[in-house]
C-alpha cells in the first residue's frame, strides 16, 4: 500500500530534487528549519529543531526568562517536526533542483505543539469539522513594490518600473501602472503555477507603486500554505528585478496601508451547501451569528490581525483602511462586509486583518470568532449603511499594548485556544514591543531636538 510519505519519495525524485528547505512558521510568520540534502531528508523523513523557535522575535530575541522556562522545558529540549506530503512546492529560483516541505511540530509523545501557528490552524478547523462543517476561505494580500534600500532611517521610496520613472500619485486599478513591473510580474506567476499556487488576479492597489494578489478560493490550511509560500515568492521575485517587495501593514507615510483581507464562508461537509443561506437564499441564523462572532471577538484577538506596532499605523484616520468591527452589504468603509453574491457564494470578508498578519494565526483567529459566534449564538449589531468609518461603538483597541492587554484578559478564549499559545504569543509581541521602545524615531529627532 502506497502511503502519503512513499508519494513525496516520488514526487522528489521524479523532479530530481537535490535539496529540500525543511521549514516551519514561527509565531511571528519567519519560515525557520533547515536545508537538507534530499537523501537525508528521505532516510530521517523529518527534522528536529529547538522548540525555543517558537518563542522567538521578529528579531531574534527571546521572551523574558520567567515566561520562556514557564512555557518550555528548561534543557532547552527539541520538538519533532514531520513533513506533510501535502504542504511541498517547488523553490523555481533556486540553482539546483530545490523543494520547500513545510512541515508539523510534536513533542517526543507524538502530542502537537501548542506554540505552533499551523497547529493552531489545525485546531481550529477540527472545531469546524466537529460540527460537519468546512470553513472555505479566499485570501487577497497587499503588498507595495519600493527601491532598494540599505539605510533602515531613510523612508521607503517608489521604484522605477520600465518607462524609467518613478510611479506618482494613486493609481488604483491602472493596468498602464501594474504593467511598468511586467517583468517582475511574468516571473512572478510563472513561478507561483510551478509552485501550484491558486492565484486568481492581479491589481494595482491605490497606493503608489501598492499591488494586490487575490487567491481563489479554498480548504484553509492549504491556503494559508501558499501565502507563506507566497510571500517568499514575491519578495524573490522582486530581488531578482532589483526592487523589494514589502507586506508591512503601513510602510510609506502618506499611504494607504497593506491588509490580507480574508473572504470565508462555511459548507455542510455532508450536503455541500453553504450554511449562510437558508433554502430560499435568504441570510441564515449561522450567518448572521458568525458576523456576531466576528465583531464580539476580532477586538480580543486583535493581536493575530495586527501582530506589530506598525500594524495599528494603518488604523489611523483617513487611513482607507476600516477602524471598526461594524459591517454591512457591499461596504468597503466597515470592517466586515458582506459582499453583493448569490445565496451559494454568501460570505463575508473580513478586512482588518493586515497584510503582515502570520497567515496561519489571522486565518485561525478569523475563522475561531466566527466559529464561537455560531455556537454561542451571538447576534450581530444592525448592518451599517453608507459611510462607517466614524462609528465608534464597536471601535478596535488602538494600539499594540492594549491590544495584548485584552487578549491576555479575554478568558472566554481558554476554552478554544490554549492558555499556553495565548501566553507564549502575547509575551513574543510584549518582547517585540520592549525592543521597539528603545528605538529613537527619526520623528523625536526632527521635533523634539532644538524644540524641548
Amino acid at each position: 500500500m502506497t502511503t502519503k510519505l512513499d508519494q513525496l519519495t516520488g514526487w522528489l525524485k521524479e523532479r530530481k530534487i537535490t535539496e529540500v528547505e525543511c521549514l516551519i512558521s514561527d509565531l511571528t510568520g519567519i519560515a525557520r528549519g533547515k536545508i537538507s540534502p534530499t537523501n537525508k531528508f528521505l532516510d530521517e523523513k523529518g527534522m528536529r529543531l529547538p522548540e525555543s523557535v517558537l518563542l522567538q522575535t521578529v528579531t531574534g530575541d527571546y521572551v523574558e526568562d520567567d515566561i520562556y522556562y514557564e512555557l518550555l522545558d528548561p534543557a532547552d529540549i527539541d520538538m519533532f517536526c514531520r513533513p506533510d506530503p501535502a504542504a511541498v512546492f517547488l523553490v523555481p529560483w533556486a540553482i539546483e533542483p530545490t523543494a520547500l516541505v513545510i512541515h508539523d511540530t510534536y513533542d517526543k509523545m507524538g502530542i502537537p505543539i501548542a506554540l505552533s501557528p499551523r497547529n493552531i490552524l489545525k485546531t481550529v478547523l477540527k472545531l469546524y469539522a466537529d460540527r460537519g462543517w468546512q470553513p472555505i476561505v479566499a485570501p487577497e494580500m497587499e503588498f507595495y513594490l519600493t527601491k532598494r534600500c540599505e539605510d533602515p532611517d531613510l523612508p521607503f521610496q517608489p521604484p522605477v518600473g520600465r518607462s524609467g520613472r518613478q510611479e506618482t500619485g494613486r493609481q488604483s486599478f491602472s493596468i498602464d501602472a501594474a504593467n511598468e513591473f511586467d517583468p517582475l510580474f511574468e516571473d512572478m506567476y510563472d513561478w507561483c503555477e510551478a509552485q501550484g499556487l491558486d492565484l486568481d488576479t492581479l491589481i494595482h492597489e491605490e497606493g503608489t507603486a501598492q499591488m494586490e494578489i487575490n487567491f481563489r478560493h479554498g480548504e484553509a490550511l492549504h491556503l494559508a500554505d501558499q501565502i507563506l509560500v507566497f510571500k517568499r515568492t514575491m519578495r524573490e521575485a522582486a530581488l531578482k528585478h532589483n526592487v523589494a517587495a514589502t507586506f508591512m501593514a503601513k510602510p510609506m507615510t502618506g499611504e494607504p496601508g497593506s491588509a490580507m483581507h480574508l473572504h470565508q464562508s462555511v459548507v455542510d461537509l455532508e450536503t455541500g451547501r453553504n450554511v449562510f443561506s437558508n433554502a430560499e437564499g435568504s441570510m441564515s441564523e449561522l450567518f448572521l451569528h458568525h458576523v456576531g462572532g466576528l465583531q464580539k471577538f476580532i477586538p480580543e484577538l486583535l493581536p493575530m490581525f495586527a501582530p506589530n506596532v506598525n500594524s495599528f499605523r494603518r488604523f489611523l484616520p483617513d487611513t482607507s483602511a476600516p477602524v471598526n468591527v461594524e459591517w454591512g452589504e457591499e461596504n468597503r468603509t466597515v470592517g466586515l462586509r458582506v459582499p453583493d453574491s448569490d445565496p451559494h457564494n454568501r460570505r463575508v470578508e473580513n478586512r482588518l486583518a493586515g497584510a503582515d498578519a502570520n497567515p496561519y494565526l489571522a486565518i485561525a483567529a478569523s475563522l475561531l470568532c466566527g466559529y464561537i459566534g455560531m455556537v454561542e449564538q451571538i447576534p450581530p449589531s444592525q448592518p451599517v449603511k453608507g459611510r462607517g468609518y466614524e462609528r465608534r461603538n464597536l471601535r478596535l483597541p488602538l494600539n499594540l499594548e492594549a491590544a495584548l492587554e485584552r487578549m491576555e484578559s479575554c478568558t472566554a478564549l481558554e476554552r478554544y485556544l490554549s492558555p499556553k499559545f495565548i501566553r507564549g504569543y502575547v509575551a513574543v509581541k510584549r518582547a517585540e514591543h520592549e525592543n521597539f521602545k528603545r528605538v529613537i524615531s527619526s520623528w523625536e529627532r526632527e521635533f523634539l531636538m532644538l524644540s524641548v
